[in-house]
């Protein structure tokens, strides 16, 4: 299948979809006996939401790459579940057994909490579950408010040899993150003390809470004790908004975090996972590799119809290794290192200027699924212009105003705008464009990294946003910046600065539904020329993802 056919029929070439029907959030992703599971959301039924009534659907890797379909794991067959089968985890025990800790929505549509375990543990594709007549292990407790009980995290093991997870819970109205202990993985207690509480937020979802190690890009077990060396990310998504995070200190006797940075208790400073497009982020410690590892849901932004023409919606992010950054305060993300499987045609630049105004097309590779890492040499930042601080909090603003230059707009800034075009037509009616663009502020300089969807498609009906973010790196010491951007078809991952600022896109450009060829530039819009001191860029292959022929196989 060549690209344009791929997207002529709806499909990426790499990223995980389903083979048909409507998948979100990303489950209890899991390494066990030599196979990556990943678990999702799912409805069997069709391309739209539906009744609610969801599964859990299961695939299966031995690369992170390439994905056979195992139908589904859980399905809403039981009184505690009746109304479907919800977002949740998995975890390792003691013995090596997998284990299920999932939301089901009983008969009466209450939020409560299930285990389930593989029926054959030596299976190493896990292809049945059961799901035991104890459940719900956690029934809601009585103080949740509006049903808000959600969400169950990977188990972890502390010292004092009892197993916790945490799960959000609306408490008397106010957004909590609880945690409950168990010796047997089926009998729970609840600590007193929430591990984080927000009033100003009420509902939270997809908890997820994971240690990482001070240095270094190796990942660590999630039972990993707090400690010299250790500390801990809390991850919670917001209900209809995005994935934000913080890096603290977890204490494993009272069960409570604590942000590194005292004015980080206020949500609104935590971090994003990504200024794009995405919900729900799941991670997991790869053994197989010591890394850990995260998955995100990036549903469409076209329309219903257009669900129901391809027969399938929502897609996960590429899998990324991630780790805490040197200033231990932030994540990096990276893609994982087997989508070098994937590289095919190969281009390269080095010591190129690209004057004010300029283009310069990247040809030689397909511009429909490519991998491009580029680094920027900047100009004197003297002429970088001052920051007005209102936009610190409204980057999306700052980026349309800081990428345009025509009658209307103030003209090009000192320090860029300055990135790639992607996606772009023959008559660059329709592109996308991602870049960076440089301001003083404060004594020092602060970097903006947006992309900009405005011009992605001519087809009416697309959300066209504008994703913002600004990029936490010493640029007056580097004096570059990479960015390293994932080409896909309808969707575009980009990693700024080594990977401390993500925006994800979903993008549907009519050029290339009509069988028209894409384009991929480099550009630069700022007053001063830029230097492109290094690119590379790859044309990708295509994986096999849950396509017809593996849909529901029992064999690998």
């Amino acid at each position: 299948m060549n690209g344009k056919q791929s997207l002529r029929h709806g499909r990426t070439a790499y990223h995980f979809q389903p083979a048909k029907n409507w998948m979100n959030d990303p489950n209890g992703p899991l390494y066990h006996k030599g196979m990556y599971h990943l678990f999702f959301q799912y409805n069997p039924h069709g391309p739209l939401f539906g009744t609610g009534k969801l599964s859990w659907g299961h695939s299966v890797s031995g690369d992170l790459v390439n994905w056979a379909f195992l139908g589904t794991a859980l399905d809403p067959t039981s009184p505690f579940d009746a109304e479907g089968c919800w977002s949740g985890s998995t975890t390792t025990l003691a013995d090596g057994r997998p284990a299920i800790l999932y939301t089901g929505r009983d008969a009466n549509d209450v939020q409560v909490q299930n285990v389930a375990f593989p029926k054959n543990p030596s299976d190493p594709l896990l292809r049945e579950w059961h799901k035991p007549s104890c459940n719900p292990v956690v029934p809601q407790p009585a103080d949740v408010t509006r049903n808000n009980f959600r969400d169950p995290t990977t188990a972890w093991l502390g010292r004092d040899g009892l197993w916790r997870f945490a799960v959000v819970a609306e408490v008397g109205g106010v957004g909590s993150t609880v945690v409950y202990r168990s010796a047997d993985f089926v009998h729970w207690e609840r600590n007193a003390a929430p591990l984080h509480a927000s009033p100003d937020v009420p509902v939270w979802e997809c908890p997820d809470l994971f240690p990482v190690a001070e240095r270094g890009t190796e990942g660590l077990d999630t039972s990993v004790s707090a400690g010299p060396g250790v500390r801990h990310v809390l991850k919670l998504s917001k209900a209809a908004d995005e994935d934000y995070y913080v890096v603290g200190r977890y204490d494993d006797e009272t069960d409570t975090f604590a942000p590194v940075d005292d004015g980080d208790h206020d949500v609104r400073n935590w971090r994003r996972i990504d200024h794009g497009h995405l919900f729900g982020a799941k991670t997991f410690f790869d053994a197989r590799k010591k890394r850990r590892v995260l998955w995100a849901w990036v549903d469409e932004t076209d329309s219903r119809s257009d669900d129901v023409g391809k027969d399938w919606t929502g897609i996960q992010t590429f899998p990324r290794a991630l780790w805490l950054d040197a200033d231990g305060k932030q994540l990096v993300q990276w893609p994982v290192e087997e989508i070098e499987t994937l590289r095919r045609e190969r281009v390269a630049l080095v010591g190129a200027e690209i004057g004010s105004g300029g283009l310069h097309e990247i040809a030689g590779v397909d511009a429909l699924q490519a991998d491009v890492e580029v680094v920027f040499d900047l100009p004197s930042l003297e002429d970088a212009e001052e920051l007005d601080p209102k936009w610190l909090q409204d980057p999306q603003k700052l980026c349309v105003y800081a990428e345009k230059k025509d009658a209307s707009s103030p003209g090009p800034g000192g320090v860029g705008p300055f990135g790639l075009v992607v996606m772009a037509s023959g008559d660059m009616r329709e592109q996308t464009t991602v870049f960076f663009r440089v301001f003083r502020h404060g004594g020092t300089y602060k970097v903006l990294m947006c992309a900009d969807l405005t011009r992605s498609s001519t087809k009416e009906g697309v959300h066209k946003p504008v994703y913002a973010g600004f990029v936490d790196v010493d640029v007056e010491k580097d004096r570059s910046i990479s960015l390293r951007t994932l080409i896909d078809h309808s969707v575009i991952e980009s990693f700024g600065g080594g990977g401390r600022t993500c925006i994800t896109a979903r993008v549907y450009p009519e050029h290339v539904v009509a069988g028209g060829s894409s384009h991929l530039y480099l550009f630069n819009n700022g007053a001063h020329p830029v230097t492109v001191s290094k690119l590379e860029a790859w044309e990708l292959g295509t994986a096999s993802v849950n396509v017809e022929e593996d849909y529901r196989v029992g064999t690998l």
